[in-house]
């Protein structure tokens, strides 16, 4: 995480009267901040990484791995770097839901699914992809398993028991039963079935599911264990926003947090029509306290992964156009933009405006021809990847922000090695003037990234209109 300034009046007035003392404060700060940088070493090649989230069972017609390879070529063009593909394992067919069951029910982890294909072509799949320059992370799901998984019979003793002394799933989950990570066999059991897919499929890490469920202790202990199967160690992805996984277990946690801001910032814009579900009022410049927590809480160097929709959204919680509305394209920016990775659902890049069936095969989205989204990520991913400011965790630009009359625009930017990239956004129901209330954007040799036109601020920017400036 990145340390988050504002450009104020009052710092501005006083920061010459208290140069001394402030000079200790930073210097104790910087102390205080040492001591909670990530104990894990980022990979460079994540820096400016964008992840794909692959849900293969809706991405392909056949939803095999063999048609999945097909795709890989459009991604390449697409410009994203790391394939997170939803759970490849058997799914449970005791207590299934639906007609194919949930991803998440794992019936065996050492396997595929048949549906997805064969082991031995999902190794293929993977190398593919290794030499078309992708990392391959595959979901995992080490809270519990299917209700017919493997080591129900062969290892009950992995398990968690109700005071019945029955297997239980975890919140309405009746697909599956709960591990018990109090016992160190089922620890052993658990790392060793992540070594075999980083030893023997040679994928490149995990997103975790709900991870927060794990005890945080067991992440510190695989870890290292994990790392050292692979040359150049792993990425590790959790889905939780927990601080502490961070700090020994995780390269990156799930943004929720900011995901909900989006949410409540769309629906005091109005946009916001999933279902009837009220929202409190807030506005744009909430960003700059959740922004500023987020620094505090989280380790140096650690990543937050930036969402505008993923699988559990999708299907749950509302497309990105039903939850943001005309703001949906504005938000995508600063997902960007921002401090951290973003991420890019199947579809996304097509403007799917409808929820994937979770339980059972749905229709594969129209790739091709490729549409205006395509070419709208393929220009973010391009940015993503050229500009150094951009970098997630401590190689990035600092953010500074630049106040306006109205709480609805958002307007910051991020400069490193002399290159900036400036971002203005409109994140309200109205049209609104720009007017700063102090420091104004510098700019000189900067250019509209999206038309290449000579940097100009309008006098006003419409609802959910973006700007993006950089160096020529």
């Amino acid at each position: 995480m990145k340390k988050f300034f504002i450009l104020s009046a009052i710092a501005s007035l006083f920061g010459s009267l208290f140069s001394c003392s402030a000079g200790k404060t930073q210097e104790k700060e910087s102390v205080e901040r040492d001591s909670t940088f990530t104990s894990l070493v980022q990979p460079e090649w994540s820096r400016n990484a964008v992840i794909y989230e692959v849900n293969w069972r809706q991405m392909t017609t056949e939803g095999t791995v063999t048609a999945l390879e097909n795709q890989l070529p459009r991604l390449k063009d697409l410009g994203v770097d790391i394939l997170w593909l939803m759970p490849v394992h058997p799914i449970s067919e005791l207590n299934r839901k639906g007609e194919l069951g949930s991803y998440y029910a794992v019936q065996n982890y050492k396997d595929v699914n048949p549906e997805l294909g064969s082991l031995d072509q999902f190794k293929a799949f993977v190398a593919k992809a290794h030499e078309l320059g992708f990392k391959v992370i595959i979901d995992w799901v080490p809270n519990h398993t299917g209700c017919d998984n493997v080591w129900v019979k062969e290892h009950p003793e992995y398990y968690a028991l109700n005071e019945e002394g029955k297997m239980f799933g975890p919140f309405d989950w009746t697909d599956t039963y709960k591990l018990d990570y109090s016992k160190p066999e089922t620890r052993q059991a658990m790392t060793d079935a992540m070594l075999f897919w980083l030893k023997d499929v040679n994928i490149d890490g995990f997103r975790c599911d709900v991870a927060g469920e794990v005890p945080t202790d067991f992440w510190a202990e695989v870890r290292p264990k994990l790392d050292a199967a692979k040359e150049g160690g792993i990425f590790m992805l959790a889905e939780a926003s927990k601080p502490e996984l961070q700090k020994d277990g995780f390269n990156m946690g799930y943004n929720w947090p900011m995901k909900d801001l989006f949410r409540d910032i769309a629906a005091t814009a109005g946009q916001y029509t999933f279902d009837d579900k009220t929202f409190p009022e807030t506005h744009a410049n909430a960003i700059d306290s959740l922004l500023a927590q987020q620094d505090k809480e989280y380790p140096r160097d650690s990543y937050l992964m930036n969402m505008v929709t993923n699988h559990d959204l999708n299907s749950w919680e509302g497309t990105e156009f039903k939850r943001f509305g005309n703001l949906t394209n504005a938000f995508a920016v600063l997902s960007y933009t921002l401090p951290g990775m973003p991420l890019i659902y199947t579809g996304q890049e097509t403007g799917m405006d409808r929820a994937f069936e979770f339980f059972k095969k749905d229709t594969a989205p129209e790739f091709e021809p490729r549409n205006e989204y395509f070419t709208f990520y393929q220009k973010l991913n391009s940015l993503k990847h050229n500009q150094p400011a951009l970098k997630a965790g401590v190689e990035g630009g600092e953010m500074v922000r630049y106040a306006t009359e109205s709480n609805d625009i958002y307007a910051f930017s991020r400069t490193v090695d002399e290159k900036t990239v400036l971002v203005i956004v409109n994140l309200g129901k109205d049209a609104a003037d720009v007017k700063f209330v102090k420091e104004s954007p510098v700019l000189d040799n900067l250019v509209n990234y999206f038309t290449g036109e000579v940097a100009e601020i309008p006098a006003k920017l419409a609802a959910g209109e973006y700007l993006v400036f950089v160096n020529k």
